[in-house]
């Protein structure tokens, strides 16, 4: 099979998760510019093979450039993740209400975006996999390694 013919995955993002890697890319960007002065001051100081800075600036280089194509990747096979068209199941792009006990509010997106910091789960994750296509009322079963854990679905914005 030729790499043409392969499938090419598309990232699920909300417009603002798009905004966020762009905002990215242009920071990267700037990154690269603080970086090859870097690389230049360390060359002139002579050998490179023992000259720590220029080998940190390199590491950096790499890193830099690494997130760089792998942002660029991602924005070159986005779908976006439209505002959902009613709130009577759930699907990406909600905020969900949970209750196991205690209440958790938690919006769904795609793998990309996910931040558990942020309260963004993925749709990929087994809490985002079993709450998509279930209502307000409904509850969901989950394992981890701590147990079994059951949510109720209060609220779906």
């Amino acid at each position: 099979m030729l790499l043409k013919d392969m499938v090419k995955k598309e990232y699920k993002l909300t417009e603002s998760g798009v905004a966020e890697l762009k905002a990215e890319l242009t920071e990267l960007k700037q990154r690269r510019l603080g970086i090859a002065d870097k690389l230049k001051n360390a060359r002139e100081l002579g050998d490179l093979s023992e000259n720590a800075e220029y080998h940190a600036a390199r590491e950096e280089q790499i890193q830099v450039e690494n997130r760089f194509s792998e942002i660029e990747q991602i924005l070159s096979h986005i779908e976006i993740i439209s505002e959902p068209k009613d709130n009577h199941s759930v699907e990406l792009g909600n905020t969900v209400v949970l209750d196991n006990g205690s209440s958790r509010e938690l919006t769904v997106v795609g793998s990309v975006e996910a931040d558990p910091a942020e309260n963004k789960i993925s749709d990929e994750s087994p809490l985002g996999m079993a709450i998509l296509g279930k209502a307000v009322g409904d509850k969901v079963e989950i394992s981890t390694p701590a147990g079994k854990t059951i949510y109720t679905i209060k609220k779906i914005k």
